[in-house]
């Protein structure tokens, strides 16, 4: 059973389509990372599927409710994590989330409070102002927040950004915990050790929805070749290779060089000099994440320039 059942999305603002036929479906108890660029459509495709924006045109279900004429329904049993932190500062975490509570007509409402403070390990700053949280503690409140009434489909809008390290892999392991109770998540991101943290990934651009699959299956059918340069002034390496044809990206890496494209003969013999200077290794590398979004990124057309 999907939780997510959408085909041919579309959402216009004056003359940019900002969703352009944007189908996809996501299993019960799966999380999907949703990738793209800024830009281009996570944020409202996000959006409409959790009932706040009415699509121009397109169908679907949500949680087995209809998108266009049961969005209350879907609202009541959805999670919704917004880019910004959007809780009162002047409030303390416990006051936020019984705020939330009473929103959702939850009883007893403290009880409720309680084991969401308990759940999420905020029951030693329940009574700190929310305004004064470091970033990984407003970000355990929004989700907190997110899940106290028990949502069947969590949906999180780049819910990590500005987070450091440690807090960010204490919420993936939390996103995780929620998932093997049952619960759906699609979550947009552009860190690329969360999107490989997902159970599948969609990436979108500029409104189109360009690939979708597990991590694996999106790489292999990017249909890209990586090669990795070492050696001594790796700066005139890249200089040398700019340009040329077959070499579709040459980024440094530490102290290598990994030079991509998707005709391999073409990269062969644009690198055959470069493999024969003095002290300058080639080798076969592993084609990354990274470069095939680069690459979905060079391809795009901006739909709002």
């Amino acid at each position: 059973m999907n939780a997510i059942e959408v085909r041919n999305l579309v959402k216009r603002f004056g003359t940019k389509t900002v969703v352009d036929h944007v189908t996809m479906n996501v299993a019960e108890g799966e999380i999907v990372g949703f990738l793209g660029p800024n830009g281009s459509g996570k944020t409202t495709t996000i959006r409409i599927m959790c009932g706040l924006l009415t699509p121009d045109e397109g169908e679907g279900q949500v949680l087995g409710y209809d998108l266009l004429t049961e969005s209350l329904k879907i609202k009541r049993e959805v999670g919704y994590m917004t880019q910004k932190f959007s809780f009162y500062e002047d409030l303390t975490i416990a006051e936020n989330l019984e705020f939330v509570a009473r929103l959702y007509r939850l009883r007893p409402v403290e009880e409720y409070v309680g084991r969401t403070l308990d759940d999420l390990g905020l029951s030693s700053r329940r009574n700190q102002l929310a305004g004064t949280l470091s970033g990984g503690w407003k970000q355990r409140l929004a989700l907190a927040a997110c899940i106290m009434h028990e949502p069947r489909l969590l949906l999180l809008d780049e819910p990590t950004a500005g987070v450091d390290p440690k807090a960010r892999r204490e919420f993936w392991d939390e996103i995780h915990r929620l998932a093997q109770g049952g619960l759906t998540v699609l979550v947009s991101t552009h860190y690329m050790d969360e999107a490989e943290r997902c159970h599948r990934i969609s990436y979108i651009s500029y409104g189109k929805l360009l690939a979708t699959g597990t991590v694996d299956e999106v790489v292999k059918n990017a249909g890209l070749t990586t090669f990795v340069v070492e050696g001594p002034r790796l700066d005139q390496v890249a200089a040398a290779l700019e340009g040329r044809p077959g070499v579709e990206q040459v980024a440094p890496f530490g102290t290598t060089l990994h030079v991509v494209g998707s005709d391999k003969k073409l990269l062969d013999a644009a690198l055959e000099d470069i493999g024969k200077r003095k002290g300058i290794t080639v080798r076969p590398g592993e084609t990354s994440l990274e470069d095939v979004f680069i690459q979905f990124m060079a391809g795009s057309k901006d739909n709002m320039a």
